[in-house]
């Protein structure tokens, strides 16, 4: 006997392939999404933050510290205490880099960088000529400096009796 299919009995291959096709764009579309969820993650975990979001700088009347976020890394905090500044010396980094501030201290041979940039940045060199650890005719003299210039106080120089 021959099989005699209707309308109502008859396997719609039309049908199938219309929802096998729209499932497929579903998972397509949903595995896009997932690899673009994914990326934008990663790159806004390394995207290049401002200084200001991810490097603080904070004081009080005895000490200051220093702490650190940066993007990709392990994060840090270091302090010192006013009392131990030797030396001021400002880096001009010119217009397109932060400019920064290196500390020196009694309590290490290297210094302490502290970028204008940071927050708190502005506050702590202004901090700096309040203490007169830096001159306030030196600190207007770099303010508007974009030579590339490295000022320091005590100059070095003062540390050489020769001159």
């Amino acid at each position: 006997m021959l099989a005699t299919y209707s309308p109502l009995t008859r396997p719609n291959r039309s049908f199938n392939a219309d929802v096998n096709a729209s499932h497929c764009r579903r998972l397509t579309f949903a595995l896009a999404m997932s690899i673009y969820s994914t990326l934008k993650q990663w790159f806004s975990l390394r995207r290049n933050l401002p200084l200001e979001e991810w490097y603080f700088v904070t004081f009080d009347e005895e000490t200051v510290f220093v702490k650190a976020s940066p993007p990709g890394r392990s994060a840090w905090e270091q302090s010192f205490p006013w009392a131990s500044i030797t030396r001021v010396c400002f880096k001009d980094e010119g217009m397109y880099a932060s400019d920064g501030i290196y500390v020196f201290t009694s309590l290490r041979p290297e210094s302490f960088v502290i970028p204008i940039e940071a927050k708190g940045g502005d506050e702590f060199f202004g901090k700096l000529v309040e203490k007169n650890l830096f001159p306030s005719d030196l600190m207007l003299k770099v303010a508007t400096s974009t030579d590339g210039g490295f000022y320091c106080w005590p100059t070095i120089k003062d540390d050489n009796p020769n001159g």
